[in-house]
């Protein structure tokens, strides 16, 4: 239990502290947002502080801190210093200056600002990727909510109909004005995945005699024969991505930094929603641990078969907090993808608006770049539902390349700094975590057994990989730091 409020008084503190740092570092001034200099009705707007939070926070949530956090657990209570430390000095970094710097260039992607502050070559490399990465994202989040909300029904609505349904959905919120249907109904989807994690914590917390928390002092150990044999670097780190640090945040913040009304807002709004994620982490990872532990190894084993998912999520909330609970938690289960997956697919849209210089301000334009994206997004969600094997196979591909994702927008904000023509040493700030996640994704991508580079060759050698080629890149940028980047003179700030 002391493990637990401990991780928890961290993050909190963390946030009152270092994203006091983070907004130093990036040195917010008074000049006017997009959302009050160029609101253009639809997807440039001014929305209440309070609301942005809201949105950012469902934006980024997705399934990801609920079950990504429940196989994190599989690692044991290590699985805690990642969520911490990770938020804070990384994940929540990540999204704050992804947002803020996006505010800066008048709302532009991740896609714009990579070409903008590391080259061309990079922003054609990103657009592709982030297209891909969103699709995906997209199709992902229709089958898992489908088929959880098919079995709430008990089969007597089908979950293709749920697809139809939630596929309908997608299309209709991803073109009509953010203020109409998301700044309308994501607040009131927030406050309930907030209740969802209290009433989960809660749980636990009253039933410590039958399900008592895992303490990290006296389970400090390597957990990964409960875990097919992954050790804890890399895999931990790629399977506790949403709470910790998430590449696909970096899609959704810029949509979040047309709407925000002030630079000052942007702590709270991007670096608070990802604190608040965190903590949402935190309370799944502790309550699957207190969950499966008590049955010892057929617990651990029972958890690496089914992982995260709706029937690991239900099994807690049924023993934590009984019918009404369980029917609260998949709720927000459910809530928490179609939430993600509407706003991935508007993500999706302004990247490609951005790249065919489309005008989205008239809604013939938005259905020209939307429909294509959700003709392809139909296709891969029957091929993910025909199969439901295939939703494995997607999820570890959206793993390697959602960090791959967060190294290089790390990367992009550690070019900002490196340009803003304030002290360059500022750039180390956002290097140094931008360089671990470099090392977690080559390591992985070498490493992973389940693709094809991990299939054949051993985990030392991923190692080795990983290390060698992000000390290069590390050594070139601080080559480019040290002597391509001057620092300003007295007369340059005068």
């Amino acid at each position: 239990m002391w493990t637990f409020f401990i991780a928890l008084a961290v993050l909190v503190g963390g946030y009152f502290i270092y994203s006091r740092v983070s907004e130093k570092i990036f040195a917010i001034d008074d000049r006017q947002t997009p959302a009050m200099r160029n609101p253009d009705g639809v997807d440039i707007t001014p929305l209440p502080k309070w609301k942005a939070f809201l949105i950012e926070l469902l934006n980024i949530a997705g399934t990801g801190p609920i079950f990504g956090a429940i196989s994190g657990a599989l690692f044991g209570p290590i699985v805690f210093v990642w969520i911490v430390a990770g938020c804070i000095l990384g994940g929540a970094v990540h999204d704050y200056f992804s947002g803020m710097i996006s505010s800066r260039n008048n709302g532009e992607s991740i896609v714009r600002l990579s070409g903008k502050y590391i080259g061309k070559a990079m922003e054609f490399v990103m657009r592709i990727f982030s297209i891909v990465l969103l699709v995906l994202v997209t199709a992902v989040f229709v089958v898992s909510p489908a088929s959880l909300l098919e079995s709430l029904t008990s089969g007597h609505v089908f979950a293709w109909i749920w697809m139809a349904i939630i596929l309908a959905y997608y299309l209709l919120s991803a073109i009509v004005p953010i203020d109409k249907i998301i700044g309308k109904a994501y607040p009131v989807f927030g406050i309930i995945l907030i209740i969802m994690a209290v009433a989960v914590i809660c749980g636990v917390l009253f039933q410590q005699d039958q399900y008592p928390m895992l303490e990290i002092i006296y389970n400090f150990r390597d957990f990964s024969s409960q875990n097919g044999s992954l050790p804890w670097w890399p895999f931990m780190f790629t399977t506790v991505a949403c709470g910790a640090v998430s590449g696909f945040h970096a899609t959704q913040s810029p949509m979040i930094a047309k709407c925000i009304k002030s630079e000052k807002e942007g702590r709270q709004v991007f670096y608070g929603a990802m604190v608040a994620e965190g903590i949402i982490a935190l309370i799944w990872a502790a309550a699957a641990m207190a969950f499966y532990h008590v049955d010892g190894a057929e617990g651990w084993s029972q958890l690496a078969v089914i992982g995260g998912s709706s029937k690991s999520v239900q099994e807690i909330s049924s023993a934590l907090l009984g019918p009404v609970g369980t029917v609260l938690a998949v709720i927000g289960v459910v809530i928490c993808p179609i939430t993600s997956g509407d706003t991935a697919l508007r993500s999706c849209r302004l990247i490609v608006g951005e790249w065919f210089h489309l005008d989205q301000k008239k809604i013939k334009n938005r259905l020209i770049l939307t429909l294509p994206l959700f003709g392809i997004i139909i296709g891969i969600s029957i091929w993910n539902f025909a199969d439901f094997t295939n939703f494995n196979l997607l999820w570890r591909w959206f793993a390697w390349s959602n960090q791959l994702l967060a190294a290089a927008c790390l990367w992009v904000s550690t070019f900002y700094l490196l340009k803003d023509g304030l002290n360059k040493y500022r750039s180390l700030f956002t290097a140094i975590p931008a360089t671990i996640m470099t090392v977690v994704v080559i390591t992985y991508i070498f490493g992973e057994p389940n693709i094809s580079l991990g299939r054949f060759i051993p985990i030392w050698v991923a190692y080795l990989v990983g290390g060698i080629l992000s000390a290069l890149l590390f050594l070139t940028y601080l080559f480019i730091m040290i002597f391509k980047t001057k620092n300003p003179t007295k007369s340059d700030n005068e």
